[in-house]
């Protein structure tokens, strides 16, 4: 029976990416593991074989290449060893040349020597909630790989140079013959750098680079928040072998405010007001990112109750509108009372009685609530 072909089995596209392959492989390990199919081992266990049989194929970039380019019939024409195919004439160089051509290289052309992208960095940057909102430009102490100055980054001595790789022949690749079929690899000896280095740098030890803390200038926009990045192009750690740098990502960090809470354009703040202010209305002040303003607590002013303030919040890095500022009040408690104060707060809630729901709608409202709950359930 003709073996399926392996994208189908999978559910993906030739074009899939290495991250859609593993993730489709998953998925269907998951669905057709034995231990998950006690009822239908064996149609599972099959399944499950095949999806695995695919994926070894498809994670593997030469095995992908080779099953793109030959289908079932290449992989298993890989698998031999036959020995006596190389011999024949023209044969060998014939396979050796198309598989050159997929796998970036060939016999007779030679690479050369490889260069390494230097790795990312990441940054972790603290900011208060003021210097986030108006933007700063600031100063920061990076610890990164730098190309080495007494070497130029070569790696080698002064007076010395890199010598050309005898293994490879500066390539930075060898290649491999399995049968009629030809395929390269990183080079061992230089680990694909294509040079080797007999009297390395005192300073770097041979490795082209060394650790070194660099002070760098971050402008910071106005109206970030917290886990933006910014990209600071190859300011990360130097590439090798004359490679690019790679690039610096900085994750800001807004701190907690003391008084303010962020949502996106929004602020947030509770502020508390006396019981006097709650009942009989009048003004706080307000604070503001831009200073102090007024709020107007009308009279009868209940605890929790939010007052919007347009265009008292903030702007974003990706909207230049002016957000708003909720304000939440707190009816604070009198604690600490003077025996006198006690006996005027006594009168004065016995007066408040004699008014019913007059003056505490709420407080009567829940009361007949609880009444008739308890007698439902009685």
């Amino acid at each position: 029976m003709a073996k399926r072909d392996y994208y189908e089995v999978l559910g993906v596209s030739k074009s899939a990416s290495a991250d859609e392959i593993k993730k489709a492989y998953r998925r269907l390990a998951m669905k057709f593991h034995p231990d998950r199919n006690k009822d239908d081992k064996g149609g599972s266990e099959k399944k499950f074989k095949e999806s695995k049989e695919a994926y070894e194929v498809l994670k593997d970039a030469e095995k992908k290449a080779t099953y793109d380019q030959f289908g079932h019939d290449g992989l298993r024409a890989g698998q031999g060893r036959h020995g006596g195919f190389q011999s024949a004439e023209g044969f060998g160089d014939i396979f050796g040349d198309v598989f050159g051509d997929i796998f970036g290289g060939g016999r007779r052309g030679g690479g050369g020597p490889q260069v390494f992208r230097g790795a990312d960095l990441g940054y972790e940057l603290k900011l208060d909630l003021e210097k986030a909102v108006a933007g700063d430009t600031v100063e920061i102490d990076v610890p990164t790989q730098v190309g080495c100055g007494s070497c130029d980054g070569s790696g080698a001595k002064k007076g010395t140079t890199p010598e050309t790789c005898s293994t490879c022949g500066g390539a930075g690749q060898v290649r491999m013959q399995q049968g009629f079929f030809s395929v390269q690899q990183t080079c061992p000896a230089c680990k694909g750098v294509g040079t080797t280095i007999s009297d390395p740098c005192n300073e770097c030890h041979g490795r082209g680079r060394i650790r070194k803390t660099r002070t760098l200038s971050v402008k910071v926009p106005p109206g970030v928040d917290d886990g933006d990045r910014i990209r600071l192009s190859g300011e990360g750690e130097a590439g090798r072998n004359g490679g690019p740098a790679g690039d610096l990502y900085v994750e800001l960090r807004v701190s907690k405010h003391k008084i303010f809470e962020r949502d996106g354009a929004n602020l947030a703040c509770e502020v508390p007001i006396s019981f006097k202010t709650a009942t009989l209305g009048g003004e706080v002040e307000l604070p503001t990112l831009d200073g102090h303003v007024s709020l107007k607590v009308p009279a009868g002013t209940q605890s929790g109750k939010t007052f919007r303030l347009r265009g008292k919040g903030v702007t974003t890095v990706r909207d230049s509108r002016q957000g708003d500022l909720f304000a939440q009040v707190a009816v604070e408690t009198p604690i600490n009372l003077t025996s006198e104060q006690q006996e005027l707060l006594e009168k004065f809630d016995a007066s408040l009685r004699t008014g019913g729901d007059k003056h505490s709608p709420r407080a009567d409202g829940w009361l007949d609530t609880v009444k008739r709950f308890f007698d439902r359930i009685s």
